[in-house]
């Protein structure tokens, strides 16, 4: 089932409560709340907060949209505890981790191995506390490419570990499809968006239904649950906003 949402941090001017007010009048479903601003990494009392907010509105926690860098945070001070801990009080299934801060063109073997290990103990730790771990599909990281995204999945089998998906940006429809397509088994949720030509570019989402329409016919084919969720809009503006996420429910079906 293909399911609609928000990313909270299309909007991190406006608070929880008013995502969640505006998410549920757009008739989406589920929100993945962001770790910077709405559900910040180890405040477990606002977590609790976020989380109950989510509930009273009628929705579901999709996800927990960690700043958490593979091959960096750690370094920096952010524990991985702090940011379980705040998925595990918010009540979300999955969180969203970076996979490394570097292009993949320009890791080595050595740095490529260092990420898939880190994320292999993150993912144990996060297991035993019945919580998911998803990459993020995004540029200057090792899931910035087909080929490098299908690297780590291949280098990292741990039941527990999916990824996300959504369009890199300047890239084909062709591309894109392939991308989609050789992620699939291990796919959780979507970051739904229509950048064209560039990410500079942001476009209704009904202006992208031609581009969109084989990624959803090849979403269904999973007959798994996925989460789309809407991530930015125009101008960052609620009531293109709203626009979007009928396009997205009409999508659906």
């Amino acid at each position: 089932m293909l399911t609609p949402g928000l990313v909270s941090i299309t909007f991190r001017k406006l608070s929880p409560r008013e995502i969640a007010d505006l998410v549920a009048r757009a008739g989406l479903t589920g929100i993945e709340w962001g770790g910077d601003v709405h559900a910040p990494h180890g405040d477990l009392e606002r977590a609790r907060e976020v989380r109950q907010i989510t509930r009273d509105a009628g929705l579901e926690v999709a996800a927990y949209g960690s700043y958490y860098r593979l091959g960096k945070s750690e370094a920096e001070g952010l524990a991985f505890r702090d940011v379980l801990n705040s998925a595990v009080e918010l009540g979300a299934p999955l969180i969203r981790v970076w996979a490394g801060a570097k292009p993949s063109a320009e890791a080595d073997e050595a740095y490529r191995r260092e990420i898939a290990d880190e994320a292999a103990r993150i993912a144990e730790e996060a297991a035993a506390a019945g919580v998911g771990i998803a990459y993020e599909y995004h540029a200057n990281t090792l899931t910035d490419t087909n080929e490098s995204a299908q690297d780590l999945l291949e280098r990292t089998q741990t039941p527990n570990i999916t990824t996300l998906w959504q369009p890199p940006n300047g890239q084909s429809p062709e591309y894109c499809l392939e991308g989609l397509k050789a992620v699939l088994p291990r796919l959780s949720n979507v970051h739904v968006f229509h950048w064209w030509p560039t990410n500079k570019d942001r476009n209704p989402l009904d202006a992208g239904t031609d581009r969109w329409k084989p990624y959803l016919e090849t979403l269904r084919s999973t007959g798994r649950d996925h989460h789309l969720l809407i991530e930015f809009v125009k101008d960052d503006d609620p009531e293109n906003f709203l626009a979007d996420a009928a396009a997205l429910r009409r999508w659906i079906g």
